[in-house]
This record gives structure tokens, sequence and C-alpha cells, in this order.
């Protein structure tokens, strides 16, 4: 008995030591890392890898695979998606594939700004063109979808980036926009719809968020929670959301980026309003919740701390903006990268927040980094990092 207990607790500690970043804003879509090695206190620059083309789409890690997206050509018309061995930078592979959708965006961003994501055995990527690709983590093309020859009308004249999520074999993918504004669930094994909702008609950059297995969307209408597996209403949240950061989640709760703030407790049907703070307004950047604390990045690259339970501020820390990504977290650190490419790890538990390391990236970076086994991976349009 003792030699099969040790036997057990061994093989737990071992799926708790490490943890894949599967998606925008990694496990559920929290920002946080659940990963027990967390960054060393000091990090340095363990690799780069040249990328050939435009991207705001963060990376994401399964295993020992780094995976990324970007978009070149004269109109961005070629798509490719990269696996980068995480170990050392070296590329596994490549594949090129050509947009069959609209391929126009403002020049702030590019086709590649949607974050792929994975269910652990297959790796999907969504571009603003509306064209979504599945391979497996060997680079087999499993499937594809032209959405725009199915919806012709659902595009945006400054580019999509509403990032896909995989729920119990459900990918949630959505393009929301001034036309033909639509969220569908497709079997992650065939592509096939499972079920289609109407969205409404307004152009949207956020992306699903995870309650408690329901696909949270978040519109300029507010925030609807969905069954995955058939698209039905859980609950709804009807008092307006922003249409560019994405509200977070955190334990039973939903903190909403609408009217600065707001708290919220779904349950099945309805919706309770907690507190609100309308000071706490985020920028571009997504919020998150560490600990008993939620962090926002306003406009100004001010990060206000703020409690989870009544949303009372505790402290204000300039750092060096703007920033286009958002903040992520792991261990006792969170970090941010804006778009100068200053890398900055801040101490939140410092008594005003103190910014304890500062990296000069040396590129423009807009977009969101990725956490896993110890290292935080990095993204421009012409490289990928990997720090640790």
């Amino acid at each position: 008995m003792k030699t099969i207990s040790i036997c057990i607790l061994m093989c737990l500690t071992a799926g708790l030591a490490k943890a894949d970043w599967l998606q925008f804003r990694g496990p559920n879509a929290t920002a946080v890392s659940t990963d027990a090695k967390a960054p060393a206190e000091e990090l340095k620059i363990a690799w780069t890898a040249d990328l050939p083309g435009r991207g705001l789409s963060a990376p994401i890690v399964v295993g020992d695979k780094v995976f990324v997206t970007c978009s070149s050509g004269p109109g961005q018309e070629t798509l490719h998606v990269f696996c980068f061995n995480a170990k050392d930078g070296s590329k596994r592979w490549e594949r090129a594939m050509r947009a069959t959708g609209r391929t126009m965006s403002h020049n702030k961003t590019c086709v590649a700004a949607n974050t792929p994501c994975s269910d652990g055995d297959r790796v999907f990527a969504l571009f603003s063109s509306n064209d979504l690709f599945a391979f497996d983590l060997d680079g087999n093309l499993l499937w594809l979808r032209g959405l725009t020859f199915d919806y012709p009308n659902a595009s945006n004249s400054l580019g999509m980036s509403q990032s896909p999520v995989v729920i119990d074999g459900t990918l949630v993918v959505q393009s929301e926009n001034d036309s033909e504004s639509f969220a569908a669930g497709l079997d992650v094994a065939t592509g096939r719809n499972k079920w289609k909702l109407e969205r409404p008609k307004a152009a949207n950059w956020t992306s699903a968020t995870l309650w408690k297995g329901v696909a949270a969307l978040q519109s300029s209408k507010g925030i609807l929670g969905v069954d995955p597996a058939t698209g039905k209403t859980v609950w709804n949240y009807e008092d307006g959301a922003s249409t560019i950061p994405s509200s977070v989640v955190h334990g039973d709760l939903l903190y909403a980026v609408s009217k600065g703030i707001t708290a919220l407790s779904p349950e099945k049907g309805s919706v309770t309003q907690l507190w609100r703070n309308e000071k706490l307004n985020p920028g571009t950047a997504s919020p998150l919740v560490l600990g008993d604390h939620l962090y926002v990045v306003n406009g100004a690259g001010v990060l206000i701390k703020a409690s989870a339970k009544n949303g009372d501020e505790a402290w204000k820390l300039r750092l060096k903006g703007p920033f286009s990504g958002s903040p992520v977290a792991a261990g006792k650190r969170i970090y941010i990268v804006s778009e100068r490419g200053s890398f900055q790890s801040i101490d939140p538990e410092a008594p005003e927040g103190k910014v304890v390391q500062e990296i000069d990236l040396k590129e423009t970076v807009l977009t969101t980094p990725a956490i896993s086994d110890g290292a935080i991976y990095v993204r421009s349009d012409a490289k990928l990092w990997k720090l640790q």
C-alpha cells in the first residue's frame, strides 16, 4: 500500500509540475499560470527565433512545443503556422496557406491577430481573414474552413482579432462585426458546426472567457453565457461591456469590463452584480486577478491594484507604456510588454507596487506573453523570444 501511495503521489506531482498555455491568456483565459514552476526572479533571453511576417497573435505552448502564427506578403495573403522547440528555439515545422477571405486591416493590426488555441492534441489557427485551420501537433492538416465562403459578409475593415477557445470537444469561434456577426461552436474533429448564433452587429475584438465550462461571449451589449455543446443560453448579462479588453474569471466570479469593472456572480438563468468601480477602467489590456486582488492597466499605462472582494483601490503604479498586449502572471510576479518592447516584471506585493526588472527587446511588441515551465514567451512581428 505504501508503494502504491508513493506511485500515485509521484504521478500527481508530475501532472502538476508543468501546465500548458493553450490559448489567449492561458489556463481558462485567466492570464495566470497554474505551473508549479515559476519563472526566475532575474530573467534572461534564452533564445530568439526569426519570424517572416506580421503577427499580433500570442504564442501558445503544448508540452515542449511553442506555436505561433503570422501573415506575410504584399497583402498579408500568406498565412503561417509555426511550431518551435521550446528547449532551443529550433523550428520543428512550418505550414504556409493562402488566405481565402478579406485581408484588409488597420495599419497597427494584421491578418494574424487571433491567437491560436489547442486541446492538447490539435492546434487551431484562426486568422482575421476568417480562414481556420486544424493541425495535429506534428503539423499534419486535419481540416480547414474558409468561413468567408459560408458567411460572405462576416468581415471588419479594421481587422478582426477574436481568439478561439476549446471547451469539452467544441471549438468556439467568433467573427463579430458590423455586418454578418456570429459565434459558432465547431466539432474539433471535423470542423463542422454544432451550432451558430447571431451576434450584435458591431465591431468587436474581445475573446471568450471560460466560466465553469460555459463560454462567456462579450460584446457591446453585455456578456452572454452559452453552453459550448449546444449554443443555448445559460445566463445573460445585458448592461453593456467593452469591445476591446476582455473580461476575466476568478473562482466563481466574472470580472466584467463593463462601466469600469463590474464583479458578477453568474447562475443558471440569472446574473447578480456584486460591485462596480467605474474608475477601474482598462485601456487596451485585459485585466487579471492574482490572489485576492484585481489588476487593471488603464489607457495612461498605469497599473491599478484593487480588492477583488469589493473593488477598493490599493495603489497605482506608472509603467513604461503604452500597451496593446495584456499582463500575465506567475507565482508572485506580473509581466507585461510595452509597445516599445520594454518587458517589465512587477512585484505586486511591494507596498506601492514595484518594477523589479526591465528587458529592452528592441522591437515593437503589440502582443500578450505566454508562460510555461518557468519560461515566458514573447513575440513581435520579426521575432519570438524565450525568457528564462
